[in-house]
């Protein structure tokens, strides 16, 4: 049990820094939604630049995207280096893709445009059109990474893994004349 625990930290400590990868690559790909600043009435107020655009969207399906890869990709990894399963294993895979994916997700808004827009529309200027910050407004997809590497694994356990020995298996062979199982 003691060394199930240690590969367990182990999976929970390397799934999780793998979010900073996530994270890049969520702030990288992710879709830029365009915004407007305007004054009006002495106040600057901000606005959607193509009301009927579809990357706020398009940024929370990226990040999803993303997660389902790594969790899939993850679990993988780890069924082959383990070959199988266990419920610390499978508890570090699901508590390490849901770090994982809380340090990408702030790793991608800290590194995404500045999050005071009104400030950034000043900067920029009237009609001018700037980046929104980089928001993950389904905060479910948080949990796609650990959701993935969960089926996954136990995709992979059901398929590739050890088998148990059945226990039925000894009662139903053919006896000889004496009782005993016959070869």
């Amino acid at each position: 049990m003691r060394t199930e625990l240690r590969e367990a930290a182990v999976v929970t400590v390397a799934v999780a820094v793998t979010g900073v990868l996530l994270g890049l690559l969520w702030w990288w790909l992710a879709p830029r939604v365009p915004l407007v600043g305007d004054v009006v009435d002495g106040s600057w107020v901000v606005y959607l630049k193509d009301t009927e655009g579809e990357q706020a969207v398009g940024v929370d399906g990226t990040f999803t995207l993303l997660a389902l890869a790594f969790g899939a990709v993850g679990a993988l990894g780890v069924f082959l280096v383990r070959r199988r399963g266990g419920v610390p294993l499978v508890i570090a895979l699901a508590l390490g893709g849901l770090l994982g994916s809380l340090l990408a997700w702030r790793l991608g808004v800290w590194l995404g445009p500045a999050q005071d827009v009104i400030a950034h529309a000043e900067d920029v200027g009237k009609g001018k059109t700037f980046s929104a910050p980089l928001e993950l407004d389904a905060k479910g997809a948080l949990l796609v990474w650990s959701i993935a590497g969960l089926v996954v694994h136990l995709g992979l356990t059901a398929l590739f893994g050890p088998r148990d020995p059945d226990p039925y298996e000894q009662q139903h062979q053919p006896k000889d004349g004496f009782g005993a199982p016959q070869a």
